[in-house]
């Protein structure tokens, strides 16, 4: 069976290319791993009092990566999702052994050359792929290196970023049905692939290559969701496109909630992150367009806002039902209304009437 990409050399390429992080003596890096640990534990709480959500599952610790760490964790996770998918999907192709090793290797550098990119941006993430229910990782080298260029006050930045991530594992594990219906959505994505004339493997491959040559030549226009999607995948993409709307709309809803009674400096931290993320130079603006960031960055401001619009209607219990079931996430075309998702699911009544159950 054709291999897609050689993942070993993926994350030996991370590794090598990702940049170092910033300069900290040896307790200064231990006081910072030992503080992110801690501040993870306080935003848990204040996640749970503002939500009124409990965890139902296990979950492992906080993990406290640096930027190798982090790719290397997320090389593992993609290979988990993506080499079962590929298996089943490329049955009707046998590349040569020869041609299928250069392939392979390729899509690894290229792979790579993408994480290596990522793992200096991201400050903490939700990772599900590679364990059940998920695991929790903040980066500390960049959440180190942006609260120093903000100027932010490090416990208050830290507690900000924790508040973020603490609330998607709450999501995961506060909802047992979330991380499966995510993966499945993930599985339709690919499956739609099939009614398509180009085979799976080879778009994905000349996704990848488009990320990595938009590295070294920021000019290019073209965005990766184009190059991967068929008729069917789009249907499927705008399901995933409300619910990750909705995740990340409701981390930002819960830190600024919880923030200004835990962090004096929010509104400062809030107003210089803001800026800092609407800046970048032309290859960040670049790689935003074509890695989909740009896409995430509204999802932030219209999640949050749907969130919002909900439960200024019905309360954060009345919000909640929206993790009663699949049936009960909200629909694209409902994150700008929510008048609309609060009159399916609560009735007419707007929270008085009883959980529908249908579609």
């Amino acid at each position: 069976m054709a291999q897609f990409v050689d993942w070993d050399l993926a994350a030996a390429t991370a590794g090598a290319l990702g940049k170092s992080g910033p300069r900290a003596s040896y307790e200064e890096a231990t006081e910072v791993v030992a503080d992110l640990r801690r501040l993870t534990e306080e935003a848990a709480g204040h996640v749970s009092d503002y939500t009124g959500l409990r965890s139902q599952v296990d979950h492992p610790p906080v993990r406290i990566v640096d930027r190798r760490d982090w790719a290397a964790v997320n090389v593992a996770g993609l290979r988990e999702v993506v080499t079962p998918l590929i298996t089943r999907l490329s049955g009707d192709k046998e590349p040569g052994a020869l041609t299928d090793a250069i392939g392979s290797r390729l899509t690894g550098v290229q792979a790579g050359s993408v994480l290596a990119y990522l793992s200096g941006r991201v400050l903490g993430q939700y990772e599900v792929f590679s364990t059940d229910p998920g695991q929790l990782l903040l980066v500390a080298p960049n959440i180190v290196e942006i609260e120093r260029k903000l100027g932010a006050e490090p416990r208050d930045f830290r507690l900000w970023v924790c508040l973020h991530e603490v609330t998607h594992r709450t999501q995961f594990t506060s909802v047992p049905w979330m991380r499966a219906h995510f993966l499945g959505e993930v599985q339709s994505f690919v499956d739609a692939s099939q009614t398509g004339t180009e085979h799976l493997t080879d778009r994905l491959r000349r996704a990848v290559a488009t990320l990595s040559d938009a590295i070294r030549e920021p000019d290019s226009r073209a965005s990766v969701l184009d190059l991967v999607q068929t008729p069917g995948q789009r249907a499927v993409l705008d399901r995933l496109t409300a619910l990750m709307t909705l995740l990340e709309g409701h981390a930002e809803f819960v830190m600024d909630g919880v923030g200004p009674e835990v962090i004096p400096t929010v509104e400062q931290i809030r107003a210089r992150f803001n800026r800092r993320r609407e800046a970048g130079n032309p290859l960040e603006k670049a790689m935003r367009k074509l890695l989909g960031i740009d896409v995430k960055m509204r999802q932030y401001a219209e999640g949050r806002k749907f969130v919002h619009g909900v439960v200024e209607r019905v309360g954060m219990a009345g919000f909640n039902k929206i993790f009663s079931s699949p049936l009960t996430l909200p629909r694209l075309e409902e994150l700008g209304d929510p008048d609309a998702w609060v009159a399916r699911v609560h009735g007419p009544g707007g929270g008085s009437g009883p959980l529908l159950t249908q579609g």
